[in-house]
Protein backbone atom coordinates (compact mmCIF):
# COMPACT_ATOMS: atom_id res chain seq x y z
CA UNK A 1 0.00 0.00 0.00
CA UNK A 2 3.02 2.61 0.70
CA UNK A 3 4.68 1.56 -2.47
CA UNK A 4 1.03 2.74 -4.16
CA UNK A 5 0.86 6.13 -2.33
CA UNK A 6 4.78 6.74 -3.36
CA UNK A 7 3.68 5.51 -7.05
CA UNK A 8 0.89 7.91 -7.36
CA UNK A 9 2.94 10.57 -5.52
CA UNK A 10 5.66 10.53 -8.08
CA UNK A 11 3.11 10.73 -11.11
CA UNK A 12 1.74 13.51 -9.09
CA UNK A 13 4.67 15.36 -9.43
CA UNK A 14 5.77 14.32 -13.45
CA UNK A 15 2.24 15.36 -14.36
CA UNK A 16 3.05 18.90 -12.69
CA UNK A 17 6.32 19.32 -14.54
CA UNK A 18 8.19 18.73 -11.40
CA UNK A 19 10.97 15.36 -10.93
CA UNK A 20 13.36 14.45 -7.98
CA UNK A 21 16.74 15.45 -8.55
CA UNK A 22 19.84 13.55 -7.10
CA UNK A 23 22.66 16.39 -5.68
CA UNK A 24 24.40 13.72 -4.04
CA UNK A 25 26.58 13.64 -7.37
CA UNK A 26 28.86 16.24 -7.56
CA UNK A 27 28.52 18.51 -10.86
CA UNK A 28 31.16 17.42 -13.56
CA UNK A 29 34.46 19.67 -13.46
CA UNK A 30 34.44 21.99 -16.30
CA UNK A 31 36.93 21.42 -18.84
CA UNK A 32 40.42 22.87 -18.05
CA UNK A 33 41.26 25.55 -20.77
CA UNK A 34 43.64 24.03 -23.67
CA UNK A 35 46.95 25.10 -22.44
CA UNK A 36 48.08 28.26 -24.70
CA UNK A 37 50.75 27.72 -27.25
CA UNK A 38 53.25 30.73 -26.82
CA UNK A 39 53.04 33.71 -29.27
CA UNK A 40 56.30 33.64 -31.10
CA UNK A 41 57.01 37.33 -32.68
CA UNK A 42 59.88 37.75 -35.39
CA UNK A 43 61.55 41.12 -34.05
CA UNK A 44 64.42 40.68 -36.81
CA UNK A 45 65.53 37.90 -39.12
CA UNK A 46 67.90 38.89 -42.01
CA UNK A 47 69.79 36.88 -44.51
CA UNK A 48 73.81 37.01 -44.31
CA UNK A 49 77.02 35.48 -45.01
CA UNK A 50 78.48 35.03 -41.62
CA UNK A 51 77.38 35.26 -37.66
CA UNK A 52 80.43 36.96 -35.40
CA UNK A 53 79.50 37.24 -31.74
CA UNK A 54 76.08 36.00 -32.38
CA UNK A 55 75.66 39.30 -34.84
CA UNK A 56 74.77 39.01 -38.62
CA UNK A 57 77.54 40.25 -40.72
CA UNK A 58 77.78 40.86 -44.75
CA UNK A 59 73.34 41.06 -44.46
CA UNK A 60 71.64 41.50 -48.01
CA UNK A 61 69.10 40.74 -50.65
CA UNK A 62 71.71 39.86 -53.63
CA UNK A 63 74.91 37.70 -53.19
CA UNK A 64 77.48 35.98 -55.78
CA UNK A 65 76.68 32.58 -57.27
CA UNK A 66 80.35 31.66 -55.62
CA UNK A 67 78.87 32.20 -52.13
CA UNK A 68 78.76 28.75 -50.62
CA UNK A 69 76.91 29.34 -48.13
CA UNK A 70 74.15 31.90 -46.18
CA UNK A 71 72.93 32.22 -42.96
CA UNK A 72 69.28 33.18 -41.46
CA UNK A 73 69.53 34.85 -38.61
CA UNK A 74 66.42 35.64 -36.39
CA UNK A 75 66.05 37.42 -33.23
CA UNK A 76 62.58 36.43 -31.73
CA UNK A 77 60.33 37.01 -28.07
CA UNK A 78 57.57 35.68 -26.48
CA UNK A 79 58.81 31.88 -27.80
CA UNK A 80 60.63 30.60 -24.56
CA UNK A 81 60.92 26.69 -24.30
CA UNK A 82 59.48 26.50 -27.93
CA UNK A 83 60.80 25.95 -31.20
CA UNK A 84 60.55 27.87 -34.50
CA UNK A 85 61.04 26.35 -38.22
CA UNK A 86 63.91 27.96 -40.84
CA UNK A 87 62.81 26.71 -44.07
CA UNK A 88 64.84 27.26 -47.15
CA UNK A 89 63.87 27.23 -50.82
CA UNK A 90 65.31 27.52 -54.35
CA UNK A 91 62.25 28.89 -56.13
CA UNK A 92 59.46 26.79 -55.04
CA UNK A 93 61.41 23.98 -54.36
CA UNK A 94 61.82 23.66 -50.25
CA UNK A 95 65.65 22.53 -49.75
CA UNK A 96 66.12 22.39 -46.16
CA UNK A 97 64.22 22.79 -42.85
CA UNK A 98 65.72 23.26 -39.63
CA UNK A 99 63.97 23.13 -36.31
CA UNK A 100 65.81 25.51 -34.06
CA UNK A 101 64.92 25.60 -30.20
CA UNK A 102 63.83 28.58 -28.18
CA UNK A 103 65.52 29.04 -25.02
CA UNK A 104 64.50 32.28 -23.62
CA UNK A 105 62.96 35.57 -24.51
CA UNK A 106 64.82 37.37 -26.82
CA UNK A 107 66.19 34.92 -28.33
CA UNK A 108 68.97 34.99 -31.45
CA UNK A 109 69.38 31.51 -33.07
CA UNK A 110 70.74 30.89 -36.81
CA UNK A 111 71.06 28.61 -39.43
CA UNK A 112 73.10 27.99 -42.29
CA UNK A 113 72.64 26.28 -45.65
CA UNK A 114 74.89 25.03 -48.28
CA UNK A 115 74.39 27.43 -51.70
CA UNK A 116 76.10 24.92 -54.79
CA UNK A 117 77.51 27.48 -57.21
CA UNK A 118 74.93 26.28 -59.81
CA UNK A 119 71.53 27.20 -57.45
CA UNK A 120 71.11 30.94 -58.78
CA UNK A 121 68.23 32.71 -58.91
CA UNK A 122 65.38 33.77 -57.15
CA UNK A 123 65.48 32.00 -53.39
CA UNK A 124 63.49 32.73 -50.29
CA UNK A 125 63.38 31.33 -46.45
CA UNK A 126 60.69 31.40 -44.08
CA UNK A 127 60.42 31.45 -40.46
CA UNK A 128 57.70 29.44 -39.01
CA UNK A 129 56.48 28.47 -35.53
CA UNK A 130 55.98 24.91 -34.25
CA UNK A 131 52.36 25.00 -36.21
CA UNK A 132 53.73 25.53 -39.40
CA UNK A 133 52.26 29.73 -39.21
CA UNK A 134 54.60 31.53 -41.65
CA UNK A 135 56.09 34.34 -39.37
CA UNK A 136 58.56 35.86 -42.03
CA UNK A 137 59.39 35.59 -45.10
CA UNK A 138 62.80 36.26 -46.71
CA UNK A 139 63.06 36.98 -50.13
CA UNK A 140 66.98 36.82 -52.10
CA UNK A 141 68.74 36.46 -54.72
CA UNK A 142 72.42 34.22 -55.71
CA UNK A 143 74.31 34.97 -58.61
CA UNK A 144 72.85 37.69 -60.28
Amino acid sequence: MKRMAMIAASALLLGRGLAAQDTSKAAAPAAAPAAATPSVTVVEAVVARSVLDRQPQDTGTVFPADVAQLICWTKVEGAGGASIHHVWFHGDTQVGDVELQVGGSPWRTWSRKTVPAEWTGAWHMEVKDAAGTVLKRLDFTVGQ
